[in-house]
């Protein structure tokens, strides 16, 4: 179609000259100057707070006590380590965190893009900004007001979904949902979803505002409705930034934080609630096995790094770009 070979063309016209405009890095960092002055507080509180705090890694590898100093720390190499993998609760912990992790990847990264494309259509412009403006709020309510609002809604006594079920006969009596452990997974990814869509979705939005108005309307004059131009213009169009933001969720699937599984969890659904974040509050922090916790987090962060060079290397042999 024409708006299809316009794009690759703009395209390939695109790289040509940002390829004739590269200059001398020398040149490049004297033009930028005042930009690189501007970074010099976020480099300081980078290194101060990010980098310098790696130093309290060495714990992972003591029996660290707070009352001696560094040099008295007796050392016991990976013996914490070992002890995490051999801990017979580590593959029920890992099982949920990679479970949750999935079932918000496959179910909760495509939503906030679609949204964004939907949100994208709305013409009528007070409309949209009210609609955005209802979506980001639940960004910044706290988890702790979210979990109590979807207790409520999911309570057997007055529940919204209960009442709503009994009301259309779907079932008899209520249900009480947040005792099932079957269906804890899908509670706290629909919790997280709801929390974070309109959020999540800014990104895509700012990446379509970038796209060429003359894509859509080479689409037009090719007679393509609105679906095929967020399909054939729109959707391409993001593509790079979707790519993007997806391998860096891939290497965030074991950093899933345990604030939604701690006030949405109880006893009944233990099994099914218990992630890393949480057992480390609760077998490093909490018991003072302050070694033990940071050697489960120096696991996390090595997990994770791993799985971010898959996920950028798989996506550069598919072509697309990649973080690196």
């Amino acid at each position: 179609m024409q708006y299809i070979n316009t794009w690759s063309e703009n395209n390939k016209v695109g790289a040509y000259y940002t390829k004739k405009r590269k200059k001398k890095l020398s040149t490049i960092l004297y033009e930028q100057k005042y930009l690189l002055v501007m970074s010099i507080p976020f480099v300081i509180w980078l290194i101060i707070f990010k980098y310098i705090p790696l130093w309290g890694w060495t714990m992972a590898f003591q029996n660290f006590q707070l009352q001696k100093s560094f040099f008295e720390q007796e050392w016991v190499g990976f013996e914490h380590f070992v002890t995490f993998l051999k801990d017979p609760d580590f593959y029920r912990i890992m099982r949920n965190t990679l479970g949750m992790s999935l079932l918000d990847l496959i179910v909760g990264f495509p939503i906030p893009i679609i949204f964004a494309l939907l949100l994208n259509e709305i013409k009528n412009g007070y409309f949209k900004r009210t609609v955005q403006t209802v979506s980001y709020l639940p960004h910044f309510v706290s988890w702790v007001v979210i979990a109590s609002i979807i207790s409520k809604i999911l309570s057997p006594q007055g529940g919204a979904v209960n009442e709503l079920l009994i009301a259309l006969g779907i079932i008899k009596r209520p249900i009480q949902f947040l005792a099932i452990p079957q269906l804890f997974w899908w509670i706290v990814t629909f919790a997280s979803i709801w929390k974070e869509m309109g959020w999540n979705s800014i990104i895509y939005l700012a990446a379509i505002g970038g796209i060429d108005p003359q894509l859509y309307e080479s689409a037009e004059i090719d007679g393509a409705g609105r679906i095929r131009k967020m399909w054939h213009v729109t959707l391409p169009g993001i593509r790079a930034t979707i790519v993007i933001l997806l391998i860096l969720r891939v290497g965030h699937l074991i950093n899933i934080g345990f604030e939604r599984q701690m006030l949405l969890g109880n006893n009944l659904v233990k099994d099914y609630a218990d992630v890393l974040d949480l057992y480390v509050l609760e077998y490093g922090i909490k018991m003072a096995r302050f070694s033990y916790g940071t050697a489960v987090g120096i696991f996390k962060s090595v997990v994770s790094i791993i799985l971010l060079f898959i996920a950028n290397s798989f996506s550069k042999k598919l072509g697309e770009s990649g973080v690196f």
